[in-house]
């Protein structure tokens, strides 16, 4: 009988272990400011925060150099049309979506959101590389898809690290600060290529080299500084010498079957197609202003500047006012950008405003999109959570791309643009009745 009590107490100290080792974040260990226990702040601010947002930082200077002159490259240099354009485009913002959720789960699984994220921003680097002798259609189309996978792969892990050393009330604001930063990069790498292209006319090979330094130097600054930071689970160790260690909890599917988290995604899907690539709004912008095509990537510049502007005041706005009905007033700017794009009107204020516009969307929906996300799920399926939600941003981006670049084609470029504005219109009442019918999972996030 001794024995017997001796074995379920055993058991139930065991048990007990269990659960409080599957803690969530609000429950785990804090400093005095919040934050979870061993992480720094700045100003109410994680330092991982800050950590990420300076790799987010020297990637999209990578990145974005590359991006601003894409539309001219492809259709000035390369000589190909708007269709080939848009497919490029399209693979660009949608060909991630194959591998988000397999890396959100895989960071989730094995609790190294860092690790995985670090092989998705290599994988990137390393598509660089390959730019430097990518000359056609299809070597183009390899070199953006490895880029874009390597996007996909690190993406989520990424938002994963920053919510779990973010506090819970104070997560848009967190996202907020990352995508400052964030955008601060994708501000300098447009001009870097304006300055480059201004020094050294057709110097688009110049611009490649200078994105593949600074996508290895993020990637060095990732795995050398940031510290990896996963859900706080962790595998359990062994209870006596030969008993092997217990493994961690395995990731419960149903907890992603949430009626919150299905609304989410079908509004990310809805709203998804109807948001074109900043790369047309931009090409609409040149063809009615006519303006030298040197100056192209400063339309980038406008965009990320105002976005960086709007992102941490946007972000501390959402945490008040509400994540969803900020999400839908960004769509609103959208729809705005869009029509200030077509309006008969040209010179330097009209085109200022709809950079603006931009810039504001991409403030009120970028990062919030992944503190929605979060709502819908627990710790443990955070990765993965938002992960679905960017697939399906990136798979109706895709669509949205290619399709409107046949659109253009096919019945001009203020006919095209007048159709999306309208489809934008219509799903805005939309998709704000269905996010208000969502219910958090945890009420605490």
């Amino acid at each position: 009988m001794e024995k017997g009590r001796d074995s379920a107490s055993s058991r139930s100290s065991r048990l007990a272990r269990d659960d409080a080792v599957y803690i969530s974040l609000s429950n785990r260990p804090k400093d005095p400011d919040g934050t979870p226990k061993g992480t720094k702040a700045v100003n109410g601010v994680s330092s991982v925060v800050i950590a990420m947002g300076v790799v987010s930082m020297l990637t999209d200077i990578s990145t974005e150099s590359v991006s601003a002159i894409l539309p001219l490259y492809v259709t000035g240099v390369l000589g190909l049309s708007t269709v080939a354009y848009g497919v490029l485009d399209g693979l660009y913002q949608g060909v991630s979506a194959i591998v988000r959720i397999g890396a959100g789960w895989a960071a989730d699984v094995g609790d190294q959101p860092k690790w995985v994220a670090f092989f998705g921003y290599g994988l990137s680097a390393i598509a660089r590389i390959a730019l430097l002798f990518a000359t056609s259609f299809g070597a183009l189309a390899a070199v953006l898809t490895a880029d874009r996978l390597g996007k996909g792969i690190r993406t989520a892990p990424r938002d994963s690290l920053i919510t779990a050393a973010s506090k819970p009330n104070n997560l848009a604001a967190s996202f907020g600060v990352h995508r400052a930063l964030d955008n601060t990069g994708a501000a300098i790498g447009p001009l870097l290529a304006f300055v480059i292209l201004l020094l050294i006319p057709n110097g688009y090979s110049t611009v490649f080299v200078v994105s593949l330094a600074f996508a290895l130097v993020g990637v060095a600054v990732l795995g050398i500084i940031v510290p990896n930071r996963g859900s706080g689970t962790r595998a359990l160790p062994a209870t006596s010498p030969a008993e092997p260690p217990r493994n961690r909890r395995r990731i419960r599917w149903r907890e992603l079957n949430n009626p919150g988290l299905k609304r989410l995604l079908l509004v990310a899907g809805l709203l998804g197609v109807l948001t074109i690539g900043d790369g047309f709004i931009y090409l609409v912008l040149q063809d009615r202003s006519s303006f030298a095509a040197q100056y192209f990537p400063l339309l980038y510049v406008g965009t990320n500047v105002a976005f960086l502007i709007f992102a941490v005041p946007v972000g501390k706005l959402a945490d008040r006012f509400g994540r969803a009905r900020t999400f839908v007033i960004g769509h609103i700017l959208l729809l705005a950008a869009y029509v200030s794009a077509t309006l008969p009107i040209t010179g330097a204020a009209i085109t200022i405003l709809c950079l603006v516009l931009l810039g504001g969307f991409y403030a009120a929906t970028d990062g919030i999109l992944s503190v929605l996300a979060t709502q819908f799920t627990t710790p443990d399926t955070r990765a993965t959570s938002i992960a679905a939600a960017q697939t399906v941003v990136a798979l109706t981006r895709f669509i949205s791309a290619a399709g409107f670049g046949i659109l253009w084609f096919a019945i001009g470029r203020d006919s095209a643009m007048m159709l999306v504005s309208i489809g934008v219109a219509i799903a805005i009442p939309t998709v704000a009745i269905i996010l208000r019918s969502a219910r958090p999972y945890r009420a605490d996030v």
